[in-house]
């Protein structure tokens, strides 16, 4: 299992160590709002997406047409990348601007509900890493600590005791997965966000299955979407995947101060302008959660600042290859399965 690592004994109390880094960044000018970078890349991202349906409605019934799922996936990543950044405040300067775009984002153009996608993001910012308190390491399909992993039987324990090897095919499903649970999410919302968000979750599919419909056979439309929906969930899910599995996870009564919970339970991912696109910026996944409403542009620029920062603590700074970052949580998965192979 991964290893505890902890700071010198004379900083570990240290509440104040994140201070001195939060006044540098603020006085560096990263935090403010970059409005025209998100103005051309919501334009781009949405004109591309208007572009490939109306290039599948071109094509018309033909099968040459469903392989233009591949690249709708890739432009409904980017919508997702869009809409978390709104849900995170970096985009507007106001929390109902910011809204309304995750609302556009999220619901209306990929069928995601905003609503549940930030009560979940933001409960995973809080306590990255803790099983009682991250929902993205809690209690599901995979198991993320042994404790967890003990006792399954049936269906989840064949997931846990292979789960490494099923993680990036079980990802095919997560873009379904995160419509369902918006929708599940709904139930349980107050009356108003349940009328907006169903209403604009009603649009999109009613708007998605009505076009794949309308434009292909039905046997296409449902390949078409198929596709569409699992190769969206695989770079989805990818993109997050590297973040924290196998990273330290903070038990109960541990305090850690805001700079060491993030710190030690995220690991970056090394790459140039490429590896931002694909990623979303998530590789910058500890500048990201040290300072979540910093525009997703500038987490390259602090990273050096943050960096800096940790060696001048002694704070362990975690990066990797991205073959390697997968290696390491699936290396982690692997291993807390291990007893239900025994």
């Amino acid at each position: 299992m991964t290893a505890t690592v902890e700071a010198p004994a004379s900083r570990r109390s240290a509440g104040s160590d994140f201070a001195p880094l939060s006044r540098e960044v603020r006085d560096s000018g990263l935090l403010e709002r970059r409005r025209g970078y998100y103005a051309w890349a919501i334009g781009v991202n949405v004109a591309a997406t208007a572009a490939i349906w109306a290039a599948v409605a071109w094509a018309g019934a033909t099968w040459w047409a469903v392989l233009l799922a591949v690249p709708l996936a890739l432009a409904s990543a980017r919508t997702g990348f869009l809409g978390h950044d709104a849900g995170h405040r970096q985009i507007a300067g106001s929390h109902r601007a910011n809204r309304v775009l995750g609302l556009i984002l999220g619901d209306l153009m990929l069928g995601m509900g905003y609503g549940w996608w930030n009560d979940k993001h933001n409960r995973h910012h809080a306590n990255p890493n803790h099983v009682d308190k991250d929902p993205d390491v809690g209690e599901g399909p995979l198991a993320w600590t042994r404790e967890q992993a003990d006792g399954r039987r049936g269906v989840l324990g064949f997931l846990a005791r292979h789960q490494a090897r099923l993680f990036f095919p079980l990802l095919t499903l997560e873009g379904f997965n995160l419509k369902v649970n918006s929708v599940l999410y709904l139930k349980r919302a107050p009356r108003r966000e349940r009328l907006i968000e169903g209403a604009l979750l009603a649009a999109h599919l009613g708007g998605y299955v009505g076009m794949a419909f309308s434009f292909l056979s039905p046997a296409q439309a449902v390949a078409f979407i198929l596709l569409h929906q699992a190769l969206f969930g695989v770079h989805l899910g990818a993109s997050f995947a590297p973040n924290h599995k196998g990273m330290e996870m903070p038990a109960d009564g541990k305090r850690w101060d805001h700079l060491r919970r993030q710190v030690l339970t995220s690991r970056n991912v090394r790459g140039g302008l490429v590896t931002d696109y694909m990623l979303g910026g998530l590789n910058y996944q500890i500048e990201h959660h040290l300072f979540p409403s910093i525009p997703r542009p500038n987490l390259r620029k602090v990273q050096p600042l943050v960096r800096e920062h940790c060696a001048l603590v002694g704070l362990p700074y975690v990066e990797t290859g991205l073959i390697e970052s997968y290696r390491e949580a699936l290396g982690y998965m692997h291993e807390v399965g291990e007893p239900l192979r025994s």
